[in-house]
């Protein structure tokens, strides 16, 4: 499943959502019009890289850049590809601009930066001796995405579904949509542990999911959780 949209309507203009797809995009842009070399240089340079994390290796003299412990920083603005930064951009588009009108734009950064570095901490936790680097915002955004099904849990998410060579659209609950896409995570990190192989780190969308609901509460009411206010068409605010 992939959503497309949501039918959750938005009053403040999300400058943030929009700056953050920006600064990814020209990221990736700059780094799929580099060589093939300087493409991997950046991702060794700019990527979190576990091991380099805690001191269990280090890079070459050549590829050293910005000191280790804010590459979970620098990792958030970097992909793999083509997919890796549409899938990223998609899902931040379609629910960082709720969060980030309900919360506004210094707390929707602040939710978005906890929850990249949670998602890079426990990440690291899963498999502190990889030197595989992590690139891509996707930890940050699933904390977006814990905030959403938290604030909205009955607003519609319009999907695309496929069945074999058969695709279709379907409007489900972001409860739906956000716990199924949660126990995917889940189950693909169980079944990833102990492998150090390139891929989907599935730990860090689980931490980053976590910390975006715990940044929620934190930041924001409790009288604006679960959908309980009702001034919004889906309990917005």
């Amino acid at each position: 499943m992939f959503p497309l949209r949501d039918e959750n309507p938005t009053l403040r203009v999300p400058f943030f959502t929009i700056g953050f797809m920006v600064l990814c995009a020209v990221v990736f842009l700059f780094q799929v019009g580099s060589s093939l070399d300087v493409q991997e240089a950046m991702i060794y340079r700019y990527g979190m890289i576990p091991a380099v994390i805690g001191g269990a290796g280090q890079l070459p003299p050549d590829l050293a850049g910005v000191p280790a412990f804010i590459t979970p920083i620098t990792s958030m603005f970097l992909h793999g590809g083509w997919m890796h930064i549409i899938g990223n951009m998609m899902f931040l588009w379609i629910f960082g601009d709720n969060i980030e009108d309900v919360l506004g734009h210094v707390r929707f950064i602040i939710l978005y930066a906890l929850a990249g570095l949670a998602a890079a901490g426990l990440q690291y936790i899963s498999a502190p001796q990889s030197t595989i680097p992590m690139v891509g915002a996707s930890g940050a955004i699933s904390g977006v995405l814990g905030a959403y099904i938290l604030l909205f849990p009955k607003a519609r998410v319009l999907t695309l579904v496929w069945f074999g060579f058969f695709l279709t659209t379907i409007r489900i609950s972001a409860l739906w949509f956000l716990g199924g896409w949660f126990g995917l995570q889940w189950v693909n990190a169980l079944l990833s542990s102990g492998s150090e192989g390139g891929g989907v780190a599935w730990w860090a969308h689980i931490g980053g999911f976590v910390a975006g609901m715990l940044a929620l509460v934190v930041l924001k009411p409790r009288k604006y959780l679960f959908g309980g206010s009702k001034d919004g068409p889906w309990g917005r605010r």
